[in-house]
């Protein structure tokens, strides 16, 4: 049995202490040394500062246009602008959990929290979803009781404010897309700014038709558009972030492709308890059982694997367990660290001589 003793670095040796360079002997290596790791062509690596800047700048302009429009969306009885009011409140809110989440994420790695805070940044981008789908349904049951009893509506208060709106939320999501939208954090608080301008174009579109032909429900029509386009981004944040915390695969990496291509090299019989999954958004990690063919380089191979998955697949971050197959098949099981492996397992098609 190997015992092993955690280093406040993070590292895991051999209690002997003389066996921690060695893959084969049930020790894990990673991908990267975080002293020296580099994150090259992943885009989460831009500065936080200039995140931060941006985000402020968008939130100041929606705090004070949101402000104006509450005034004025009680004045002219609009639901749509009550609802675009409505969704700016959520933008706030969201661009303001996103900054937090920033922060709480650029705390250094320490104590229990091996990964730092990462994850709170989908945390933060959850939330977004969430409130998204909430409002989405206050604004459906609300909308139901004006389109069949329409009120009179402030056409030219309405076309006036949403035209004012939509150079707002342009100005924001200028701002917005200066920032890191790899993130989806930051892509989740996006969603919500760009949502929030269709939705003010919508509002200008019935306003003007309020005003040149006085049907009202063109208000409710409009803020029902919004609501379609709250319901697309809540649920696209919510999957995207559930995908994450339920430590799926990222969308655009299929493990089977993976393994096939980690058990495809020379020296590689077999592959198993294969997980791929991600810290937070742009970060993928993998980790993985590799067998060899008996007396091949365990090192070597290893260097070799995580040479093609940084460069086929951005993963930079991989932990290997590296052992030689046994020649008899037959105790192969007993080669294997645990009982029953788990994760996507795949196999040289020619046996092992």
């Amino acid at each position: 049995m190997n015992h092993r003793r955690q280093h406040a670095d993070g590292t895991v040796a051999n209690g002997s202490g003389d066996h921690r360079d060695h893959a084969h002997a049930h020790g894990h290596e990673h991908g990267h040394s975080h002293a020296g790791h580099s994150h090259a062509g992943h885009s989460h690596a831009v500065a936080e500062d200039a995140d931060r800047k941006w985000l402020s700048l968008s939130l100041a302009l929606i705090v004070g246009y949101m402000a104006v429009e509450v005034v004025v969306a009680f004045a002219a009885d609009s639901m749509a602008l009550l609802a675009d009011a409505a969704h700016m409140l959520s933008d706030a809110g969201a661009i303001a959990l996103a900054l937090w989440a920033m922060q709480l994420a650029s705390r250094p790695v320490r104590g229990r929290f091996t990964y730092g805070f990462k994850r709170a940044e989908i945390l933060s981008a959850q939330a977004n979803g969430l409130t998204l789908l909430l409002l989405s349904a206050w604004l459906t049951y609300e909308n139901i009781d004006r389109l069949l009893d329409p009120p009179e509506v402030g056409g030219g208060l309405v076309l006036v404010t949403a035209l004012a709106g939509v150079a707002v939320n342009i100005a924001a999501a200028w701002c917005m897309s200066k920032a890191n939208r790899s993130s989806l954090n930051v892509e989740g608080a996006f969603q919500h700014i760009l949502t929030d301008l269709y939705g003010f174009i919508a509002t200008a579109v019935s306003g003007a038709v309020v005003m040149t032909t006085g049907f009202a429900r063109a208000d409710s029509i409009a803020s029902m558009i919004v609501v379609v386009l709250m319901v697309r981004s809540g649920v696209s944040l919510v999957r995207a972030s559930g995908r994450i915390f339920l430590e799926a695969a990222p969308a655009d990496l299929d493990p089977g492709d993976v393994g096939r291509g980690m058990v495809g090299l020379d020296g590689v019989v077999e592959v198993h308890d294969l997980h791929i999954w991600e810290i937070t958004s742009g970060q993928p990690v993998l980790s993985a059982h590799v067998l060899v063919e008996p007396g091949g380089d365990c090192h070597a191979v290893r260097k070799s694997i995580q040479a093609r998955l940084r460069e086929d697949h951005g993963i930079t971050h991989a932990t290997l367990e590296v052992d030689h197959a046994s020649e008899r098949p037959a105790a192969d099981a007993e080669a294997r660290h645990c009982e029953e492996p788990h994760g996507t397992v795949l196999r040289k098609e020619s046996p092992v001589h």
